[in-house]
């Protein structure tokens, strides 16, 4: 499987029931974006949630960002991963992540393991015994050097999420020139600062409470400073691009300069506001 140069990434709990959901991923796959990225939300499981959205598509392939490995064994997810492959003419990329400790032992009940051996072993489990192992779309959720060096030994590539080009460059040497690097960027279409800048706080202010994220935050050039307050200026800009589409095109085509092979849009949007989210895709569609 190869990877196109642009994604889309959308959470499916952001959509109200099947008839959302079927003309969202219609929508992306009209625009010509090469894959759909999907978290596993509270209130939809992922591969379940993947199967529907490949029976609405004909060419889209969909990937799960992430699917958490504490959700459900290595064995079942191989088998998922296979099984949505043959049935949809090889179009499911399996994105496999560590999760956060209330995800995992506050809202699931098991014991967060330290994400290195925890992630090797479960990679481990999913590849035992099965020689074209290597070829298989898989792909991991690593921010960290150490997890980035895990996902090029062991899967396609990594997907990194909340990232900015410093640390596509520095996963880009980590990975080498055969490996996926498909990073996750926020956008918005808004030219107003103020507007843009509380777009982008309200969609980041989750992921300032959680320590892998934030851990990676300062790893790539941010002070604690920049994550007080619900963050700095300069790292909403970076977290979450705004501007006119000529001014977002540049800056998203600067992680591809950075070592990028994929890069996956997320659109920023007011709550509900499905036509400014369709804006953006349209919009920066040709980046």
């Amino acid at each position: 499987m190869k990877l196109g140069r642009l994604g889309a990434w959308y959470g499916t709990d952001k959509l109200t029931g099947p008839a959302q959901i079927r003309e969202f991923v219609g929508t992306v796959e009209k625009l010509g974006y090469d894959v759909l990225w999907y978290p596993e939300s509270r209130g939809n499981e992922s591969f379940s949630v993947a199967g529907f959205m490949l029976s609405c598509t004909t060419k889209l392939k969909i990937g799960s960002s992430i699917a958490s490995i504490y959700a459900r064994d290595a064995f079942t997810s191989r088998r998922g991963m296979m099984t949505l492959n043959q049935l949809y003419g090889e179009r499911f990329i399996l994105g496999l992540g560590v999760s956060h400790p209330p995800m995992v032992e506050g809202l699931r009940g098991h014991v967060y393991e330290k994400p290195i051996p925890a992630m090797r072993n479960y990679l481990n489990g999913i590849t035992k015994g099965e020689a074209d192992a290597a070829d298989w779309p898989i792909c991991v959720a690593a921010l960290g050097p150490l997890m980035m060096k895990l996902s090029g030994q062991m899967t396609r590539g990594a997907i990194p999420y909340n990232t900015n080009p410093r640390h596509t460059a520095e996963a880009a040497k980590i990975l080498g020139p055969d490996k996926w690097l498909a990073i996750e960027q926020k956008v918005t279409l808004e030219t107003d600062p103020a507007k843009a800048r509380a777009l982008g706080r309200k969609e980041l202010a989750r992921y300032l409470t959680l320590d892998n994220y934030r851990n990676n935050f300062l790893r790539i050039g941010f002070t604690e400073t920049d994550l007080t307050g619900g963050g700095s200026d300069d790292f909403i800009d970076q977290m979450c691009l705004w501007g006119t589409p000529d001014q977002v095109k540049t800056k998203l085509r600067a992680h591809f300069s950075a070592g990028a092979t994929h890069v996956a849009i997320q659109p920023v949007h007011d709550d509900g506001d499905i036509a400014a989210r369709d804006r953006i895709l349209a919009a920066l569609a040709d980046t």
